[in-house]
């Protein structure tokens, strides 16, 4: 890992992930890209009118003030950090800005347990998720020091998630992380016989040209997906939960069917995300 974009709007969310990236920074000797994204309309930035224009310089300096006091902290002192300022639109501007920068990962905090109606619907967080080429590491309040020692990708294993998986394995690799691929076996109609999971992963495995990782593999059997992710990661003590994500349907699809908002809102376990 060499550079960790966090885009950054002065809240206690984005100081929260600013705090993981030094961590991650200090661990991996990476470099921090902290970004704003200014919400002024064009008009404001382009208009030609003396008054508008000064309006639009304010707020570019406010925004650059705010920043050296932002990032006036010592946990970040040593490190090498860069600070950007962009106009947004609708958020899509950070994929760009992460590809520019060539990122490994970017960090966004999440509110707490309000739902993901609170967390993500609609939010600045959910519309980086959707956007964003880029794995994303979504953090809580709770976890300042994290460690990407043993991860836990979940997947139903369908052909679709081949790409997340291979981005995931990427990073997980160049991390050395410990990975565990779980597949959670649900009761009803969804039920699978042990013969049933085994071929289909192994088959995923094989079209992913990864059939070594048929040793890391783990069939856990829960009454929902998001019970099983979450039974196992706890009873595991895994540090980070990766999990595929359609980009045009949000958080609301990690899988074939929907997740609830148990695994990201009661888990304290950080969530990254692999856009599928």
């Amino acid at each position: 890992m060499k550079k960790i974009l966090v885009p950054v709007d002065f809240s206690e969310c984005s100081e929260q992930a600013i705090k993981v990236a030094a961590n991650l920074a200090k661990q991996y000797n990476a470099e921090i890209i902290a970004l704003h994204m200014m919400g002024i309309t064009d008009a404001v930035l382009t208009h030609t009118q003396t008054e508008q224009m000064l309006e639009g310089v304010y707020y570019v300096k406010l925004a650059q003030k705010r920043f050296k006091e932002f990032l006036d902290k010592d946990y970040l002192k040593g490190l090498s950090i860069t600070d950007e300022v962009y106009n947004y639109k609708d958020f899509s501007e950070i994929n760009t800005v992460a590809q520019e920068n060539e990122a490994d990962l970017i960090i966004m905090g999440s509110h707490g347990s309000s739902g993901l109606s609170e967390v993500f619907v609609g939010s600045n967080t959910e519309k980086v998720v959707r956007n964003s080429d880029i794995p994303v590491l979504v953090v809580k309040k709770e976890a300042e020091k994290i460690s990407f020692e043993n991860a836990v990708f979940a997947s139903d294993f369908t052909l679709e998630n081949t790409t997340s998986f291979k981005k995931a394995m990427k990073l997980f690799n160049s991390l050395d992380s410990k990975v565990t691929l779980l597949y959670v076996n649900l009761p009803g109609q969804n039920y699978r016989s042990t013969k049933e999971m085994e071929s289909r992963v192994k088959d995923f495995l094989f079209n992913a040209g990864a059939l070594e990782r048929l040793e890391d593999v783990v069939y856990y059997n829960d009454y929902t997906v998001e019970d099983g992710i979450f039974n196992y990661s706890n009873a595991n003590n895994i540090d980070f939960i990766a999990l595929p994500t359609h980009g045009r349907r949000g958080l609301a699809h990690f899988f074939s069917g929907s997740i609830s908002e148990d695994l990201v809102n009661h888990s304290k376990i950080p969530v990254i995300t692999f856009k599928i």
